[in-house]
């Protein structure tokens, strides 16, 4: 649960009411006022939907509201509204976030985006490769080879990397046997990029549609 002096929250604008989580659009629209979020070290214990379609539909949401800042955070201002941004520190968006941050928005939000739109056509191409024999082919040059191994490399070490922390993570805190779930993450990604190309659609068709997430079912369950 995020906390704020209200103060600087109405400084930067407030809450956007059109952002579907607007919890990250105002991240970024305090960098740009030139402030800092900390994170608490400390258990935040939110319940996580435990049904598929619950799931499906908070991810589709959260994703449609990082397309939704990643837009917003990286279009060119007309100049007759950049007098507008005086909330903001009075500079344009590269100006006010930096360099640093401004990577951090491309790789986090930019690059998680593209990562989970892209997941699934790369494993469609790698498993039709490997299905007509083409992937390490003979007649595949030094040079191509060594990229197909590099990619190969980067995506085995991504899953693995990934799945020991999940599962380092759940061993240490006592919760042994949802340490061996993390070998089902990448059909994990698979929901996710399922969910990010249902978020796409909902951009266009519903960009503002807020789809609630149902809460209490699990404690009904225990």
């Amino acid at each position: 649960m995020p906390h704020f002096r209200v103060d600087r929250l109405k400084e930067v604008g407030g809450w956007d009411p059109y952002n579907v989580t607007e919890d990250a659009d105002l991240g970024f629209r305090l960098a740009r006022g030139g402030y800092r979020t900390l994170t608490i070290a400390s258990t935040t214990w939110e319940e996580a939907p435990i049904a598929l379609r619950s799931w499906v539909r908070q991810r589709t949401r959260w994703l449609k509201g990082w397309m939704q800042t990643y837009l917003v955070h990286t279009r060119r201002r007309p100049k007759r509204r950049r007098r507008s941004l005086a909330r903001f520190g009075g500079r344009a968006l590269g100006q006010g976030l930096g360099w640093w941050p401004r990577a951090g928005l491309h790789v986090l939000i930019g690059g998680m985006l593209a990562s989970a739109l892209v997941h699934p056509i790369v494993l469609a191409i790698i498993a039709w490769q490997v299905f007509t024999g083409s992937l390490l082919a003979p007649s595949t040059g030094p040079f191509e080879r060594a990229l197909v191994w590099i990619g190969l490399a980067n995506l085995a070490a991504g899953y693995v990397s990934a799945m020991l922390a999940a599962a380092i993570a759940s061993w240490q805190r006592g919760w042994r046997r949802l340490a061996f779930a993390a070998l089902l993450m990448p059909l994990y990604w698979l929901l996710v990029s399922f969910a990010a190309y249902r978020a796409l659609v909902q951009l266009i068709t519903a960009p503002h549609l807020w789809e609630k997430t149902a809460h209490g079912h699990s404690r009904g369950k225990s």
